[in-house]
């Protein structure tokens, strides 16, 4: 982001997690209360940076294995005659999706606990850093008045 930005910058999906990562701005001015509150959202970043390019790199990785084996049960190969990447029914590919989630059930729903946990804390120092941003605006409106 240039210099002179005073906001949050969105960049590109991420090639491995597919999540688009966020530059945050930090004022020159920011309270302790403030920095708390974007190291928290850094933080949940982070981890959902973490957890979606582990999980994609895994799901890629069964997803093909899945496909070879089914491939060679069928006494075919990877490619066909043409080059072209040989692919399974949607069918087929249901079982793969369904075996994958039931395995990872668990995994999913702790990712999800802990997303909830993290965004209630943010959510919560969101509203105690509105709440000193409005104070302070009143007592500034009160001294000029």
């Amino acid at each position: 982001p240039p210099a002179h930005s005073c906001n949050d910058w969105i960049g590109p999906p991420d090639k491995h997690s597919n999540l688009r990562p966020i530059i945050f701005y930090v004022p020159p001015d920011e309270s302790p209360l403030e920095r708390r509150l974007r190291e928290a959202r850094q933080e949940a970043q982070e981890c959902n940076q973490r957890f979606w390019a582990r999980q994609n790199r895994t799901f890629c990785q069964e997803k093909e294995e899945f496909i070879y084996s089914r491939l060679k049960a069928k006494g075919l190969e990877m490619r066909d005659k043409t080059g072209q990447k040989a692919t399974l029914n949607a069918e087929e590919m249901a079982d793969f999706y369904k075996d994958f989630l039931s395995k990872n059930f668990r995994k999913h729903m702790q990712y999800n606990r802990d997303w909830y946990k993290r965004n209630f804390t943010i959510t919560f120092l969101m509203g105690q850093v509105a709440l000193m941003r409005a104070l302070r605006w009143l007592r500034w409106k009160k001294k000029n008045v």
